[in-house]
């Protein structure tokens, strides 16, 4: 499965000044780990958002559905249609909210 290499980009522009940034492969897309925890991704043309307790709360925001894979909903996560980030703006806001969980997590 391919992935959106502009959004990937995209997203390490933003993450440029973040410490402890790495990528993996995985998914079928890519993976953008802080401190080896898991933040965001890109699936497809979509961003996978790491959104702990807040995943409920966001849902409700236009463009925004649960992550499934395998039919089965990964609770805490989130994927964001390419148009609700076409503005590095909301491509950031979703980022920073990933990024803030990933934060909060032990280093792995």
């Amino acid at each position: 499965m391919a992935f959106d290499e502009h959004l990937a980009q995209r997203i390490r522009e933003g993450l440029s000044d973040q410490p402890g940034t790495s990528e993996k492969k995985m998914f079928g897309g890519i993976a953008f780990m802080i401190h080896g925890n898991m933040a965001v991704g890109v699936s497809d043309s979509e961003l996978m958002v790491r959104a702990g307790d807040e995943a409920e709360v966001l849902l409700a925001e236009p463009g925004v559905r649960p992550f499934e894979m395998s039919g089965k909903t990964m609770r805490g996560w989130l994927l964001v249609e390419a148009a609700a980030i076409a503005e590095d703006d909301d491509l950031l806001r979703w980022v920073g909210t990933g990024v803030g969980i990933a934060e909060s997590l032990p280093s792995k």
